[in-house]
């Protein structure tokens, strides 16, 4: 067992939810990692520009230890940067773009963690102001701060949620998500990502957003088609999924109201408002995960234009179950 500083800092807790969900056993994960390293030379067409053990564990754990799937996303990792050069030339919190679509809040991501340690990343469509920040700018947003978010080993192995609010999300809004740009993002976020999501949740998706997912239905895996719920305005069946304790008041949780700026502070630093160069670029050389708290604090919230509060439009009260024929997530868990 000289494999047990890869597993550092880990809870005997998630190493035996490891063990079980995930196959990882620590006695062998080095073998684990080199037949996977072994596969490379299968593919000279792609540059894997990082390969050691801690890096490719994480793959191992988003595939449940099965080798070539694991290897598979692996290569797809490298290709889809290789394929998608531009969104990746300036992959750092202080790209004009990625620190834009961050300080309005794109995404937003919870301090605390759900009851099963998932992280909790937030989704306000109507703030997308698209004369200000572009689909792809937040899709590189989103993909950094999964970058930075992965490097906790305890979220390689519990995975992430993630929440949209379509509330006030207008049809205009919505005729920009084109379907080769939301196969963009479902390529880069499902095909390519070393991370395990537990649920997409939609709350108060308008017709055409539901137009729109039946859409692209077809470039989903079957496995990531069962983790996505459509909830409509019944927070009853968010809640039976995310515990309300776990939730701002936006979802009827008992947490304040998400402030836009936090997970922007936590990456740009206390000063991310100024318009001038950081000391933290690129996302290795950033240790945000013990900063954070202290940041929240010294920095003061910067107010967001947030569209009229779900809570206020009153579209969020909780609804009897039967009053919206389509409350009931459409797909339920395995």
């Amino acid at each position: 067992a000289d494999m047990t500083h890869l597993q550092a800092g880990l809870s005997p807790e998630t190493i035996e939810k490891a063990r079980l969900e995930l196959n990882e056993n620590p006695d062998i994960l080095h073998q684990d990692i080199q037949q996977v390293r072994d596969m490379i030379i299968t593919r000279p067409d792609i540059g894997f520009l990082r390969t050691d053990d801690a890096f490719i564990l994480r793959f191992l754990r988003a595939r449940k230890f099965h080798q070539t799937e694991a290897f598979r996303l692996l290569a797809q990792y490298f290709q889809y940067r290789q394929l998608n050069l531009d969104m990746f030339k300036n992959f750092k919190a202080d790209d004009p773009g990625i620190k834009r679509a961050l300080t309005d809040g794109f995404p937003g991501v919870l301090e605390n963690r759900d009851h099963c340690g998932r992280k909790i990343l937030l989704l306000f469509a109507a703030n997308w102001d698209q004369s200000r920040n572009s689909f792809i700018d937040i899709l590189r947003a989103i993909l950094l701060s999964l970058e930075v978010l992965i490097e906790d080993q305890e979220l390689q192995i519990n995975g992430f949620i993630l929440i949209i609010d379509w509330s006030n999300f207008s049809f205009k809004q919505a005729s920009k998500l084109t379907p080769s740009i939301l196969k963009l993002a479902i390529e880069g976020l499902q095909d390519s990502f070393p991370a395990r999501f537990g649920g997409v949740h939609f709350v108060n998706q308008p017709w055409y957003i539901h137009a729109l997912y039946t859409l692209i239905k077809p470039f989903l895996k079957d496995k990531t088609r069962k983790r996505i719920f459509l909830h409509g305005n019944n927070l009853n069946s968010l809640h039976q999924l995310i515990h309300p304790e776990c939730l701002p008041s936006e979802f009827g949780g008992t947490l304040p109201p998400y402030d836009m700026g936090t997970w922007a502070r936590t990456l740009l630093g206390p000063d991310y408002s100024d318009e001038n160069e950081y000391t933290h670029t690129s996302y290795n050389a950033m240790h945000v995960k013990h900063a954070a708290s202290n940041l929240e604090r010294e920095a003061s919230p910067k107010p967001m234009k947030r569209s009229q509060s779900v809570v206020e439009a009153g579209t969020l009260k909780h609804e009897d179950p039967g009053e919206n024929e389509n409350t009931q997530p459409l797909l339920a868990l395995d």
